[in-house]
């Protein structure tokens, strides 16, 4: 018969006992549970820390050598010509010194020796500031050169607009008497319909109102307003009627007023949706 010796522990008030089998069973877990830490990889682990904790340590530079940077970096901007001072320029010119400093700094720690205005000791301090530290040294030194702005004219315009002044009205030139608005609806009676008048341009839209006045009997309302649609795609209305491109109203009123002029407005675009943005008819009043 096999005999198992008994090993006890005591804790307070705690009693626990042990085979050796046991304990050598616990023992061999530890020992296996240490031989599968990633030992390697944890030191590699610690060792990259440390790299980062140095890394992310900014260069403190005595006070003085700051100062001498400032000096050199402005002796290097009044240099510049007073008549032709900008960011970009000014941008320019700190970037080169620091560029040439940071070559000098790096032959002076290579050849031990130095023949620059910053001591051999300082050289180490003075390559990390000025390549990983820049920034913060620049904060440091209250060097603050503000960002590029390019004032450019944007172009806001809703697409598939054009500016109304480049816009040219396809056929004839309108003569002086037709006082043409673009982008224009005035109101008034109609004295012939355009849904089934229509020009091939708006002179002889503004002809037909011209020869409407011309030929009006006595007690008839004359033409005194012209309204036309130049667009190919019709014209946008705010009644039932599908309107065409090249339809010619004619119409009157004895003080002619807008219905809409260049844009619809916000409120009216609301209750109509479908409305474009600028107001797509041509309009003249005329002397009847």
């Amino acid at each position: 018969m096999k005999r198992t010796r008994v090993v006890t522990i005591t804790w307070p008030e705690v009693v626990v006992s042990y085979s050796l089998d046991q304990i050598r069973k616990m023992e061999e877990s530890v020992q296996i549970r240490i031989g599968y830490k990633p030992t390697e990889l944890i030191k590699s682990l610690k060792a990259l820390e440390g790299e980062f904790s140095r890394e992310n340590l900014a260069v403190e530079l005595p006070q003085y050598l700051k100062q001498k940077i400032v000096d050199e970096i402005l002796h290097r901007l009044r240099s510049l010509n007073s008549s032709d001072i900008n960011i970009a320029k000014e941008r320019e010119v700190v970037e080169s010194w620091r560029k040439e400093k940071l070559e000098e700094v790096k032959l002076a720690r290579v050849n031990r020796t130095s023949n620059s205005t910053i001591p051999i000791e300082e050289a180490g301090m003075l390559l990390r500031a000025l390549e990983s530290d820049w920034d913060v040294l620049c904060e440091e030194i209250g060097l603050w050169i503000p960002a590029q702005v390019d004032n450019e004219e944007q172009d806001d315009k809703p697409e598939g607009t054009k500016d109304f002044e480049e816009e040219i009205l396809p056929g004839r030139p309108l003569p002086p008497e037709c006082h043409a608005e673009l982008h224009t609806d005035y109101d008034g009676t109609a004295v012939r319909w355009g849904l089934t008048h229509h020009k091939n341009s708006a002179a002889d839209c503004c002809q037909a109102c011209l020869d409407h006045a011309r030929h009006a009997k006595e007690g008839e309302n004359k033409c005194n307003i012209w309204v036309y649609c130049p667009s190919e795609s019709g014209c946008h209305s705010p009644d039932i009627y599908e309107h065409k491109h090249q339809e010619c109203w004619l119409k009157y009123a004895a003080k002619p007023q807008l219905n809409f002029k260049d844009k619809y407005p916000e409120s009216y675009k609301k209750s109509f949706p479908s409305a474009p943005v600028v107001v797509p008819w041509v309009s003249g009043v005329v002397s009847s």
